[in-house]
């Protein structure tokens, strides 16, 4: 190494963890334990910035060997966090930042909008198409049966397929999902695929005889309930103005006490006036036994009354990382307490997950309204964003290729150097649309909260697999099923850190 060598900042990112040091590697969402050596080199860098080989070997001949530090050396350069001359004037950024170009659309997925209409009349409900029971328009059989058969026509090589029921509410018409589920079995099966179906429900209409029903077929069932009575029936009404925390609290119990197939997750929206992260985890999970719990807030819905102030929003946040804390001490204890934003934070941290998009909506996913029309996903259905094409005349691709590609492109955007940009993204595109009537923008608003909370996970992460290891490979496998012994109590290697 003769040239100078510069330090990539916009590259790594470093996080204290008591006394040991943790390199997060940005570009491939990779940690790191920074050993003596490593330390003293990135300290030296971000002192003097650009420095020769022999100049910093010099620096430190009277403690590390010659080998040792053109070694380290090397190994930085390789993650682009040194620059040595050979990489891109950018700084290391061309292979991440290059332009991607879509042209094929490997759909997982299928999301089928079942009714517009919905028995409740919660009051922060973004779906613009939503209609009382008796004014909801039901999708037919033929539009789930076209979309079903777009899923194999796209994706035709794939042996795992999901079916999301969705709505207003989708047990509204039951008729159509039996259907579904009747033609779609036998309809994978024979070409030797799986399939699985999933809904999300408010839980009201459920019955024992449904619950059977979706046990027999193995459905991933999400229920939609926001805590204890109190918070619950603030905004989660019927359109009379009832709360109906009662009996979504009774079908609950009643569902998670029969229904073994799979976990049954609870679904938080957090609106003004319901902050309270801990106090409605611990009666979601240990009052009701819901598997997981996870909190969705809301600050750019159409209302700008329900919308979390920034105050608020700071506030939830601080109840994360406290409800994060006593995940840390349960995982400890090799048990998992069900927290799902946590959860799923640190699964991306452990499988590496690196995204050029903020979720798979438009690529691996659409979702079809009523008449057929495909869109970026659920949220969008019924919206004033024109469609992606339709199930009669399949994926406008090159329109759907120009959006997608757009929002890959970071140039003169806050995520170009973003440290957490390819666990982000850029933010959902539903929050974009709501809050700057634009899908493709980055959702800054969420940026400096969503940067300590990943610093946040990298902390519980590090400790997690310096003290137990094995919780990982416990509950961090695909959650289709439940692991052994585990209960809604929670239970009575290393994949992604190395040492640079």
């Amino acid at each position: 190494m003769t040239a100078a060598l510069t330090l990539i900042d916009h590259n790594l990112h470093e996080v204290r963890v008591d006394e040991r040091r943790m390199l997060f590697h940005i570009p491939t969402t990779s940690l790191f334990e920074i050993d003596g050596l490593g330390g003293e080199l990135i300290d030296l860098f971000r002192q003097r910035h650009q420095m020769r080989a022999e100049d910093i070997q010099a620096c430190f001949s009277e403690r590390y060997s010659p080998e040792a530090v053109v070694e380290t050396l090397k190994e930085m350069v390789e993650l682009e966090i040194i620059a040595d001359g050979t990489v891109h004037e950018s700084g290391g950024m061309l292979k991440e930042t290059a332009p991607i170009r879509i042209e094929n659309f490997p759909l997982s997925t299928v999301v089928l909008n079942v009714n517009t209409g919905c028995n409740l009349s919660c009051s922060y409900c973004y779906k613009e198409d939503l209609a009382k029971p008796s004014e909801g328009q039901k999708m037919a059989f033929a539009t789930a049966k076209k979309s079903i058969e777009l899923l194999l026509q796209e994706s035709p090589h794939r042996s795992r397929y999901n079916i999301v029921f969705f709505g207003g509410e989708p047990l509204t018409n039951m008729p159509l999902i039996r259907q579904v589920v009747d033609f779609a079995e036998p309809h994978f099966a024979a070409r030797g695929k799986s399939v699985d179906f999933s809904l999300t429900t408010n839980a009201t209409m459920l019955t024992q005889e449904l619950v059977d029903y979706f046990n027999a077929h193995r459905f991933g069932i999400t229920v939609s309930i926001d805590g204890p009575k109190a918070l619950h029936d603030k905004n989660r009404i019927t359109v009379g103005g009832q709360g109906t925390y009662g009996v979504v609290a009774e079908k609950s119990r009643m569902l998670l006490d029969t229904y073994t197939a799979r976990p049954i997750g609870a679904r938080v929206t957090m609106t003004r006036g319901v902050t309270d992260v801990v106090g409605i985890w611990d009666h979601l999970f240990n009052d009701l036994g819901f598997h997981e719990v996870g909190f969705a807030p809301v600050t750019s819905g159409d209302l700008a009354y329900y919308n979390l102030s920034d105050k608020e929003m700071a506030t939830v946040f601080t109840g994360m990382k406290t409800l994060g804390q006593r995940y840390l001490d349960a995982a400890l204890r090799h048990e998992n307490i069900g927290f799902g934003n946590m959860h799923q934070l640190m699964t991306d941290l452990h499988e590496g997950t690196h995204k050029s998009l903020p979720c798979g909506a438009g690529v691996g996913m659409l979702a079809v309204d009523k008449s057929g029309g495909l869109n970026l996903c659920h949220r969008f259905t019924g919206s004033d964003l024109p469609v992606f094409g339709s199930v009669d005349h399949g994926i406008d691709k090159s329109r759907l290729s120009r959006f997608i590609e757009a929002r890959t492109d970071r140039s003169n955007t806050g995520c170009q150097t973003c440290r957490i940009r390819n666990l982000c993204s850029g933010g959902c595109y539903h929050e974009s649309y709501a809050r700057y009537n634009d899908p493709a923008h980055p959702t800054y608003h969420y940026c400096d909260l969503m940067r300590d909370w990943v610093d946040f996970g990298i902390d519980v992460y590090s400790r997690i697999l310096a003290a137990n290891p094995d919780y990982f490979s416990t509950y961090l496998a695909p959650r289709r099923s439940l692991p052994e012994g585990y209960s809604s109590r929670a239970a009575n290697g290393v994949t992604n850190h190395e040492t640079l």
